[in-house]
């Protein structure tokens, strides 16, 4: 069993969504905090709510891409504290929406680069204080993508897979070497955050055309899918943790799926593109 009480938690991604309940929801735990983000007034509307509810909080402004910038962080952050005992790694962007053959190259540029490469920095600029503190935990949040593969989603399940692969691997090397760090990876399904608005401004900041039917397609995801609220969602990842559980599903409709794909491996492909038709024909 692990605990939060009294420990610093590194949140990365505090500015909204998973990340800003977590904060809050370690902080009720009696963790002290440090939260980054990219996202200014987010990131202060986190922290002033988390110093409310008691918490001793370190911001910073934050992008995970920026390999140098989050060692110099987590430098910063331990001589801050003086220990760092667990990194919840949750930035994250969802990308998506075309097709393979329509995806342009700087769609998987950005999302591989905060996904995929933000959970890397994070974990290796932190791992070292980690192992120091004796007692360390290394959180990586992936997607119920992250074990199962959506048409037009290839760059979303890609860095979503990888995080999956990267923290497995991680934790066979903690276990072999006999480090005293914890680490989990985190399987959400859908939970209900600003997720659908903020791929149609990804879009938009990259130039690109959101067509009307991808528009109703992000609607419906958001009305119909996105159901689990936020907060129950971070209280199911503490309570993973303080477990010391390494897989951690969030939500019945992540642990369908994980049957699913159990059971179905060479078939689910074909089953997940007969159900959408049907759910947008239900839902149109």
């Amino acid at each position: 069993m692990s605990s939060v009480a009294g420990k610093v938690a590194v949140v990365t991604g505090a500015g909204s969504g998973i990340g800003r309940v977590l904060a809050f929801e370690l902080a009720e735990r009696g963790a002290r905090l440090a939260l980054s983000d990219v996202n200014e007034p987010g990131l202060a509307e986190t922290a002033g709510r988390a110093e409310a509810l008691g918490a001793d909080v370190h911001t910073a402004l934050l992008d995970v891409r920026d390999r140098a910038a989050v060692l110099a962080y987590a430098d910063a952050v331990a001589a801050h504290f003086g220990v760092v005992h667990q990194v919840y790694n949750d930035a994250g962007i969802s990308g998506g929406g075309r097709t393979v053959l329509d995806t342009e190259w700087e769609v998987y540029d950005r999302v591989l680069r905060v996904n995929l490469f933000g959970v890397l920095h994070g974990t290796k600029a932190f791992l070292p204080h980690l192992v120091a503190s004796g007692d360390g935990h290394v959180v990586n949040v992936s997607s119920l993508n992250g074990y199962m593969a959506q048409p037009t989603l290839s760059a979303y399940c890609t860095s979503k897979f990888g995080v999956r692969g990267f923290t497995e691997t991680l934790r066979g090397e903690m276990l072999a070497a006999g480090h005293p760090v914890r680490v989990s990876v985190v399987h959400p399904g859908g939970v209900r955050t600003n997720i659908a608005n903020a791929t149609l401004q990804e879009a938009e900041e990259l130039g690109l055309e959101v067509t009307e039917e991808q528009r109703a397609r992000l609607r419906t995801y958001d009305e119909k899918l996105l159901r689990m609220p936020a907060e129950q969602a971070a209280t199911i990842i503490v309570d993973g943790v303080e477990a010391g559980r390494p897989r951690i599903l969030v939500g019945n409709d992540a642990r369908v799926v994980d049957r699913m794909v159990r059971l179905f491996p060479r078939l689910y492909p074909a089953l997940l593109v007969r159900l959408e038709r049907r759910a947008q024909r239900s839902w149109g």
